[in-house]
């Protein structure tokens, strides 16, 4: 399928999480460095890659079904991601459509294996390992030892041809800020196939969002499995437990910068100076996205996790003490082991008094590798299931109450689309998003009304809230926000 002018093309197809988005826009730039010329349409590709998501079981079956699809469209087709770090050889004995399955060691030669998979040439499947075995335990000492190991999101270099190339032009991008994880959490195989716990360079990070912002970006989401975390290997230099407390503001005064949001806080790790910086500071969304999982003690207990109601309550006074209109979201999974009909009402007593933006709502499934799938006191798909639905309608309504004490408040919102926005609501003249309301998943602000002349995308507009639709609100714009 190579054209007359010998250009390779190449399609990136990313599935799962913001971190995938990173790796991908990296590749991105490593695949357009080595020659190839990257297309949106996979129809017009030579080769299809698919950055897969292992996160569960609905993730690994999207993949898996991004890869039969990508082999209809007659390219060749290679598997890289999660999926394919998690299990690699396997993965492809088990896929015959995927010309070939890398894992992470594979990225920075993943320009000359695409060459390889062109030709025919067989491209040996990757190998899985226990990532967290190569680096050291102390994780003051992992910053040298990260030099040798591959760590997908962290080859942003600055350089006039940066490897990351923006597969969008979307107002945010994520920023990665850290990989791996150190927390042993019993439900959860991340650690093993991301690797233990490393940040970034506050350096890195700050350049790369200088770069970001010169390429039209204007919020950056800072992305990694456990943000709380960051700055525990980095040493004294760079204030040790309090680095992402430096780095935020640093991160807000970049040029062209509007707004900075963080994803992914383990409660147990929230620090008090944390909390004040992220609800108080200029140019930082307040904005807290909370991994709670669950609110039983005893449930949490058993996921290998900290807290329960009264100490995540205590946490969520202590933000709201900044910021009463705070955004804070969260996920939980219902239908663990042992979990009882006690459990589920503690949670959804939680869930009332939290009174929170946003909620994701999973049923437990077994992981491979976790202790989580060796416990007793599985519970039927059937009550998972119930559980899942009975916790999803509570969810439901309280979000959708939420948003509504948010009428007749004012929010800035950052314009993410102005064209064809909803064909099936002429009313909706622009789409974005206010501060409480991460990518993708926290719901939108429908404008009701524009200037002549329309916004353009990224610009910042001060909105008063007119009404709300579930997790939605509608709004009609009062000016745009001052830059300072």
């Amino acid at each position: 399928m190579t054209d007359s002018s010998g250009e390779r093309r190449v399609a990136l197809l990313t599935l799962g999480c913001a971190r995938n988005e990173v790796d991908s826009e990296e590749l991105a730039g490593r695949l357009d460095s080595g020659g190839w010329q990257l297309t949106g349409d996979s129809e017009d590709a030579d080769v299809v890659v698919v950055n897969t998501c292992g996160f569960v079981e609905s993730a690994k079956k999207d993949s898996i079904d991004t890869v039969l699809a990508a082999s209809e469209t007659g390219a060749k087709v290679v598997a890289v991601g999660c999926l394919a770090e998690r299990y690699g050889a396997e993965l492809a004995q088990n896929l015959p459509e995927a010309d070939a399955v890398l894992g992470f060691d594979h990225y920075t030669t993943l320009s000359e294996r695409l060459d390889d998979v062109i030709v025919g040439r067989a491209v040996a499947s990757h190998t899985p390992s226990d990532r967290r075995t190569l680096l050291p335990i102390t994780p003051v000492e992992r910053q040298r030892a990260s030099e040798d190991v591959a760590v997908p999101g962290h080859e942003w270099v600055p350089t006039a041809d940066p490897m990351r190339a923006r597969l969008d032009d979307a107002p945010v991008a994520a920023l990665k800020i850290a990989s791996g994880c150190d927390r042993k959490c019993s439900f959860c195989a991340i650690p093993s196939f991301r690797g233990s716990f490393v940040s970034r360079q506050p350096e890195a990070i700050l350049g790369e969002a200088v770069w970001l912002a010169r390429e039209g970006v204007r919020e950056l989401f800072l992305v990694s499995e456990n943000s709380t975390s960051y700055g525990k290997d980095l040493g004294k230099a760079y204030g040790a437990g309090r680095a992402m407390e430096l780095l935020l503001p640093k991160l807000a005064e970049v040029d062209g910068i509007e707004r900075v949001r963080v994803s992914y806080l383990q409660p147990a790790e929230t620090r008090p100076d944390l909390v004040r910086v992220i609800a108080t500071a200029d140019g930082v969304a307040s904005y807290f996205d909370l991994s709670f999982q669950h609110a039983s003690a005893s449930v949490l207990r058993r996921m290998r996790r900290f807290g329960g109601t009264e100490s995540f309550l205590a946490l969520i006074e202590q933000i709201r003490s900044y910021d009463v209109e705070v955004g804070i979201r969260t996920n939980v999974i219902v239908g663990f082991p042992g979990e009882t009909e006690d459990d589920v009402a503690e949670l959804e007593h939680f869930l009332t008094e939290a009174r929170l933006d946003a909620v994701g709502v999973f049923g437990y499934s077994d992981e491979d590798g976790t202790e989580a799938a060796t416990l007793d006191g599985k519970l039927d798909q059937a009550e998972i299931d119930a559980r899942v639905e009975r916790v999803t309608a509570l969810v439901e309504q309280l979000t959708s109450q939420r948003a509504e004490d948010r009428i007749g408040g004012v929010v800035d919102v950052l314009v993410e689309s102005t064209a064809d926005v909803a064909p099936e609501d002429p009313d909706v003249a622009a789409v974005g998003r206010a501060e409480h309301q991460g990518p993708e998943v926290d719901g939108e602000c429908l404008f009701t009304e524009v200037p002549d002349g329309g916004y353009a995308v990224g610009e910042i507009v001060r909105c008063d809230v007119v009404d709300a639709e579930g997790v939605d609100l509608r709004v009609r714009p009062i000016a745009l926000r001052a830059r300072p």
